[in-house]
This record gives C-alpha cells, sequence and structure tokens, in this order.
C-alpha cells in the first residue's frame, strides 16, 4: 500500500480534533514496532498459523466452547422431531373440520281451522312433550257444526229404518199374492173340470144349455183371476226391488252424512293445537284474542331429534365410511365432550343442491376443493342444555381403528 493511501486512511479514521500531520506521525511509530516484532520469512519456510493452544488460548468452535449448551439443543432439536412424528402419525388417524354445524328439521306449528286463540299454555323455549297443547281455538261454532251433522247422521239412519220396515211389508204382500195365485190356479182347474164335465152332459142331453155355459163361464174367470193374480205377484215383487234400491240410496246418503258428521268432529279436534312430537318451542308468536287464520304460524318448533352435519372437504372422505365413531366439542360448551358416529355421507357437494348451483361447464372455471355434507347422529345429546339448529361443533372423525404410534405409547405408560 502507498504512502499516499495510508496517510489518507489515517486522515479517515482520526478523532475529531486531530490534525492530519499529527495522525501521521502517530501511525509511523507503531509500523516501526510492528516491523522489528514480525520476523522475516526465510526462503525456505513458509509462514504458518500461530499455536493458540501452545500460547494458551481457549479452543475456538461453540460446540467446544460450550459442550452443555450444545448437547440440551441437541436434545430438544430430537425431542421435537419425535413429538412432531406422533402428532403427524396420530393426526392421520382423524379427520376434522370447523365447517360443522347441529341440525334438526324444525318447522312452524299452525292451526287447520280459523277461528280466535282462547289459551296458550306455553311460553318461549318451552320443552314440550308429545301430545301437550300449544293453543286453544274457540270451539263453539265446531261444536255446533258436529251436533247438526250428527242430527243428519241420526235422520239418516232412520230413513233407513223406515224402508227396512217397508221392505218387511212388502215381503209379507209378495207372500199373499203368491197365496192368492195358488188359490186362483187350483180354481182354475175345478172350472177346467166342470166345464169339460158340463159339456159332455150337455151335448149328451143330460143336462141344459144354460148350465154347461155357466161352467165355461166360470172357466173363462178363473182365468182371468189367475192372470191377475200373477199381475199382482209381478207388481209386488217390483215393488219389492224398488224398495231395495231406495235403501241402497239411504246408506249412500247414511255415509255421506257419516262423513260430514267425522269432518265437524275432526275440525272440532283441531281447535287444540298440540305438540306431535317432543320437542321446545321456539319464537312463539300466538297470542289470546289473536284471530288465527288457517295455516298462519303459531310458532316454529325445534323436534327433540338433532344431529350434525359436517361440511368435510372431498379430500377428506377417502376413508371415511358411515359407523365411524366421532367426537363432538360444542363451542357453546366446551367443558363438554359428545360422541356419535357417522351416519351417511352425501352423494354429491353442498353446492349441487343449493339453490342456484354452480354452472362448470359456463364462464371461466376455477378448481376448488368442494365441502360435501356428513351426517352424525350424537349418541349421548345432553339433556341438562338446550342444543339448537345452527349451532356450532368441532367434529373428529376416527378414520383408522388401528392405534397410533401416541396411543400406544400412552396406554404403555
Amino acid at each position: 500500500m502507498s504512502s499516499e493511501t495510508q496517510t489518507a486512511l489515517v486522515a479517515f479514521r482520526r478523532p475529531p480534533g486531530q490534525s492530519s500531520t499529527d495522525a501521521v506521525t502517530a501511525e509511523a511509530p507503531e509500523r516501526a514496532r510492528r516491523s522489528v516484532a514480525a520476523p522475516a520469512p526465510t526462503s525456505g519456510n513458509l509462514p504458518h498459523a500461530p499455536d493458540r493452544t501452545a500460547a494458551g488460548e481457549p479452543p475456538t468452535g461453540f460446540l467446544r466452547q460450550h459442550p452443555s449448551a450444545s448437547a440440551i439443543g441437541l436434545f430438544f432439536v430430537i425431542a421435537t422431531a419425535a413429538a412432531s412424528f406422533l402428532y403427524w402419525d396420530n393426526a392421520q388417524h382423524f379427520q376434522t373440520t370447523d365447517d360443522a354445524f347441529i341440525a334438526a328439521r324444525q318447522f312452524p306449528v299452525a292451526p287447520k281451522v280459523p277461528g280466535y286463540v282462547t289459551a296458550v299454555p306455553v311460553t318461549d323455549n318451552q320443552h314440550v312433550a308429545a301430545g301437550d297443547v300449544i293453543a286453544r281455538i274457540d270451539d263453539r261454532d265446531y261444536r255446533v257444526a258436529l251436533a247438526q251433522a250428527e242430527a243428519q247422521v241420526a235422520a239418516a239412519q232412520a230413513g233407513i229404518e223406515d224402508i227396512d220396515a217397508q221392505i218387511d211389508v212388502q215381503h209379507a204382500q209378495v207372500n199373499a199374492s203368491q197365496a192368492q195365485l195358488s188359490e186362483t190356479q187350483a180354481k182354475l182347474i175345478y172350472a177346467q173340470q166342470q166345464a169339460t164335465r158340463y159339456g159332455t152332459l150337455t151335448r149328451e142331453g143330460w143336462s141344459s144349455r144354460q148350465t154347461g155355459e155357466l161352467a165355461t163361464a166360470q172357466l173363462y174367470q178363473q182365468k182371468a183371476a189367475l192372470s191377475s193374480a200373477r199381475a199382482s205377484l209381478t207388481v209386488a215383487q217390483r215393488q219389492f226391488e224398488a224398495l231395495k234400491a231406495q235403501r241402497s240410496s239411504a246408506v249412500a246418503h247414511l255415509r255421506e252424512a257419516q262423513a260430514q258428521r267425522d269432518q265437524a268432529k275432526l275440525n272440532l279436534s283441531y281447535t287444540t293445537v298440540a305438540a306431535a312430537q317432543a320437542g321446545r318451542v321456539v319464537q312463539l308468536g300466538a297470542a289470546v284474542g289473536e284471530y288465527a287464520q288457517a295455516g298462519t304460524a303459531l310458532t316454529m318448533f325445534v323436534p327433540d331429534k338433532i344431529w350434525v352435519t359436517a361440511n368435510f372437504k372431498e379430500t377428506q372422505l377417502d376413508d371415511m365410511r358411515p359407523g365411524q365413531p366421532v367426537t363432538l366439542e360444542i363451542d357453546a360448551y366446551p367443558e363438554r365432550t359428545v360422541y356419535g358416529h357417522v351416519a351417511s355421507v352425501q352423494p354429491g357437494s353442498g353446492t349441487a343442491f343449493s339453490l342456484l348451483p354452480a354452472e362448470n361447464a359456463t364462464g371461466n372455471y376455477v378448481k376448488i376443493v368442494q365441502r360435501v355434507p356428513v351426517k352424525i347422529i350424537i349418541d349421548n345429546p345432553p339433556t341438562d342444555v338446550a342444543l339448537g339448529p345452527g349451532m356450532s361443533v368441532l367434529p373428529t372423525v376416527r378414520v383408522n381403528a388401528t392405534p397410533s404410534l401416541y396411543e400406544r405409547l400412552r396406554s404403555w405408560l
């Protein structure tokens, strides 16, 4: 290095307030001392690194300087790697998602007949059993309608009984006509015998002509009586058939009246709005004195039968099967652990059954992982807390029944 360069470096590094001349003067003796202390290399020997150990200096390198800290660090690295492997191996036995909610088939409760609400014996969020009354509607009009229908049924039954009596009378009339016909037939036979007898006597001169003509007239009279008896029997039989037809019509009228009576009974029963199954009354809107139209919702009803709908990614379904055990953590009750099992996997993604499904054949297509709903049945639902649709759940499905290495180690320890 030239003297000018050294002078410039000294001037650059000099302290403030010191001139360049003083800096050069102070630097010169230092260079002289270094030149005297450094031995000149000989032609046969190359310069070598000084022996730090012989000079009493400590060994270089972090491991040699800090052996304990190095051992501890190595231990933590191995422990972290082992813990990571145990976590990874254990995680392969389970599938979980945070896109899961409690579901139920909730529905509105509405009356089938209109009327004024006279009683609401339940309150908001109350649990009711099957058959418990939720609301009552004024039933006076429906009781009157039922009484009128029952009167029509009684009238129809009386009409049938009257026709039955007429049929019995007609049976007797038919029997009488048949007896009269038999009598007429016997008289006709006798008249025929008389006419034959007197005809022979008249021709032989043993009887007067007047007697023969009288016998012939009686024969004709009995023939006419026989025809009349047959006609009377036919009329009686036809009247019997007519009465049977009238009875069939009366029976149909009775059935119609009975149907109207049954409908009136149903309408009267509809004035009591009861729970069809066990559940909770939610968003109660019915009030005493309110006029409720048929089909107007009085309240929402959430049945006790609930389940969990978990929307897993389609890449998580490879090993998922119905019947696999599930551990459920409910966000509202984090201290509780609920168990269940996989009931079914929906045959299609959630978007495929939405109101406006995705049209992948049109527009620009971007492939994304789809969500598939999985139905999970709760095996031991808690009864002392309220669970309802929409509450968040964290399900963990065990997709591999073989114990993981972590589980085996924990059982051994």
